[in-house]
């Protein structure tokens, strides 16, 4: 049976910067990224709607070690994917990556200190097995196999063509179409000004607002930065600015929410037709950051509305009908295409089935170390970025993190690395994996994830700048990471330039 050092779960923008700093740092480990789709990419590939881009700049989406160098900011989806191939490229990562292979279990056995990985090939159907000293989730936070959609009353009887965006048909001909989107998260957002101009008239149809920040999509400081400085330096330069500035709104968001609520609000009303009905259709009944913030880049959104070619409805849905939806209102909306931009299913851990010597983990019972490693599972991360800043944030963090303990136990000639409960924590309150976030998709299945406790390192802060010391910065021998070696480790792979 093939075995490796390492083995990373995922080719989206984790799974490849996972790659790099295993790489450069970790270089006398051999590791595989396993992808389960036919490409790399992740949601970059996945996503295939109209409009789809990043909602976080991309000198923080980016990665801290490859500048993004394109002039807008705030990219579409065909760039950033050109962006992560050409990562692959550069770094000579793609000899690393294995397409097609779809990884649904996960067993750690004791007896040699491995993790028994199995799964198959979509393309070929072939089993998978493969074994692994320490195993790296990389795959994201949501299921890729469907999207989250209510059971709306009446679905089945609506004659026109019914469209989740995790599954957009790439043949949709939505032209002189009418159109409602449902929903009113970055998703819909995104899509509505990209069809408006196409379709007969496209309709935002929302339960309840989210907040909308309106802002360039280019970056005026990384521009004139890049007139006058090396690439690399303008680029570390832009991302610190990017990263202070998001932290200071968020905190601020935290501590002065009205202040921001009315910054955000006054921006909106500026951007639309004077008179225009900003508290029903604008306002949500939360703080800001509450729920992430919908980006509106160059105003694009707000220009289809001002030209007449979209429209806001507030309302419930009664039901669905033959041509359209019929609102508690009264109100009814003719449809040819409904999209139901309505959320993702968040998964724990890639919807693999984990085990320790055969005995199943229900992470719900777990609690998390840094949210990055799980109490009493070894030789075990994963990658959860941030849901107030940019993902790839805390990616990096986690994969030198974890490149960090792998040069640890090398240095003290250990194999497994467990966090364990000290006695002072076992009375720690529980709270949730993600706290203060009021999303749906986040509320629908928290209770599925891990715990965070109230003290370090049983936190996920959700705080970049508190994390480069938390993460970055902290001691590996800290009174919970347990170092041991086991009576027969498993033995490091002989193969220092790793599987190509």
């Amino acid at each position: 049976m093939e075995h490796v050092d390492v083995l990373v779960i995922g080719a989206g923008i984790s799974g490849i910067g996972a790659g790099y700093h295993l790489q450069d740092q970790a270089p006398d480990r051999s590791f595989l990224i396993l992808e389960g789709r036919s490409d790399l990419g992740g949601t970059w590939d996945l996503f295939r709607y109209p409009g789809v881009r990043s909602d976080s700049d991309m000198h923080t989406l980016g990665f801290e070690f490859k500048p993004w160098t394109d002039e807008k900011a705030i990219a579409d989806g065909p760039s950033i994917l050109a962006y992560l191939r050409e990562t692959v490229q550069e770094y000579d990562l793609a000899r690393r990556i294995r397409f097609n292979h779809h990884i649904t279990r996960a067993n750690w056995r004791s007896e040699d200190s491995r993790w028994h990985i199995s799964g198959h090939r979509t393309d070929a159907g072939d089993d998978i097995e493969i074994t692994a000293s320490y195993l790296y989730m990389c795959a994201g936070y949501y299921s890729y196999k469907e999207g989250y959609v209510p059971d709306f009353p009446g679905r089945d009887r609506f004659s026109g063509a019914i469209i989740h965006p995790q599954q957009w048909p790439e043949q949709l001909n939505y032209a002189d179409k009418r159109v409602i989107v449902i929903g009113s998260g970055a998703t819909a957002v995104t899509i509505v000004p990209a069809i408006a101009s196409a379709s007969a008239h496209t309709t935002m149809l929302q339960r309840s607002p989210t907040y909308m920040a309106v802002g360039p999509s280019i970056d005026q400081t990384a521009r004139r930065l890049r007139s006058f400085l090396p690439g690399r330096l303008a680029y570390r330069l832009t991302r610190w600015k990017n990263i202070q500035r998001s932290a200071l709104i968020y905190r601020r968001s935290i501590s002065h929410p009205d202040k921001v609520k009315k910054l955000l609000l006054d921006a909106v009303t500026e951007a639309l037709p004077e008179g225009y009905d900003v508290d029903t259709h604008f306002t949500p009944n939360y703080n800001p950051w509450d729920q992430r913030l919908c980006l509106v880049p160059d105003n694009d959104f707000f220009n289809a509305v001002n030209q007449g070619k979209a429209s806001v409805v507030t309302d419930e849905i009664e039901s669905f009908t033959e041509t359209g939806i019929k609102l508690k209102s009264g109100e009814h909306l003719d449809a040819d295409i409904i999209i139901t931009a309505t959320g993702l299913r968040m998964v724990a851990l890639g919807e693999v089935d984990f085990s320790v010597d055969g005995t199943p983990v229900d992470f719900s019972t777990r609690w998390t170390y840094k949210g990055m490693a799980y109490s009493g599972l070894p030789n075990l991360a994963s990658c959860f970025g941030y849901i107030n800043a940019s993902w790839t944030l805390r990616a990096d963090l986690t994969s030198k993190w974890v490149a960090r303990v792998l040069n640890h136990m090398r240095a003290t000639e250990t194999s497994v690395v467990t966090p364990e409960l000290r006695e002072s924590d076992t009375d720690m309150a529980q709270r949730p994996w993600v706290d203060g976030f009021s999303s749906g998709y986040m509320q629908r299945t928290m209770h599925e994830f891990p715990r965070q406790g109230d003290r370090d390192p049983w936190l996920n802060t959700q705080d970049y700048l508190t994390e480069k010391k938390l993460i970055g910065n902290a001691k590996l021998e800290d009174g919970v990471l347990t170092f041991s070696t086991v009576a027969t480790p498993a033995p490091l792979s002989s193969n220092r330039s790793g599987p190509t």
